[in-house]
């Protein structure tokens, strides 16, 4: 197996009494889509947010290339490759789908700085954003309001801002979720692309079963904190802890 991309070790959160994610360790590897599920409640978006920096580590380590990353914040760790989409959109709503991915090649490629200059001066930037806008399939909305999308196109936009972003982790948090079933699988046929690509590392929470069948080469789950099973797709959720957690009959302790 390759290196590990993105590794936590002993990873965990407090919140007051409650520990939400307790002494999580896991590596995740290039080529490999993981999708982390389990139970409302049992901290799959937690680990996400502290993963992202979204929220800050009571104890333990999160470890790219092997870098400690774990007091960075959210715009440093995006800046060494951790991409992160999150369950509600999070899109310049008044700007053009083209303009929400310019901005963002604009920010990777260092020129951020030119912000209120002439866009039609950056070619090359916007060939770039055209790029993103033909590879999710929004062309034809290219020049339309970002607050004026179906909810199908924004998960899209958002999907193509995060690969403007250029990073080689992946993170999506429940990336159909509000979206209706003929919408929904335009986002995982995305999702599925970029899994091609064996330099990315792809990272899924879900739990609608029939995407985690349809996308996960592993699967890990999360049950009150506690990573209790990590491994292929067949052999976990096959496994007696998967279905007592399900059913709500596991007694794992926080």
């Amino acid at each position: 197996m390759t290196e590990a991309s993105l590794i936590t070790r002993d990873l965990t959160i407090r919140f007051g009494g409650h520990v939400a994610v307790d002494h999580v360790s896991c590596a995740f590897h290039p080529g490999e889509l993981t999708v982390i599920v389990g139970p409302n409640g049992a901290g799959k978006t937690t680990y996400f947010n502290l993963m992202s920096g979204q929220l800050s580590a009571s104890a333990g380590q999160v470890i790219k290339g092997g870098r400690d990353l774990t007091r960075l914040s959210p715009s440093a760790r995006a800046r060494r490759g951790i991409g992160r989409a999150f369950q509600l959109t999070n899109l310049f709503p008044q700007l053009s789908v083209l303009e929400n991915i310019r901005l963002v090649v604009q920010a990777r490629s260092g020129q951020g700085w030119r912000l209120f200059r002439a866009v039609e001066t950056f070619t090359d930037i916007i060939s770039r954003a055209e790029h993103y806008l033909e590879a999710t399939r929004l062309s034809a909305v290219a020049h339309m309001p970002a607050a004026t999308l179906p909810h199908g196109d924004q998960r899209k936009l958002e999907v193509a801002m995060l690969m403007a972003m250029e990073p080689d982790i992946y993170m999506f948090d429940e990336p159909t979720a509000g979206m209706s079933l003929d919408h929904a699988p335009d986002v995982l046929d995305l999702i599925a692309e970029i899994k091609k690509d064996t330099t990315k590392t792809v990272l899924l929470v879900e739990h609608k079963m029939d995407v985690v069948r349809a996308l996960a080469d592993r699967i890990v789950v999360l049950h009150n904190g506690v990573l209790v099973a990590d491994g292929p797709p067949e052999e976990v959720m096959n496994s007696q802890i998967v279905r007592d957690v399900y059913l709500g009959t596991a007694g794992v302790e926080a």
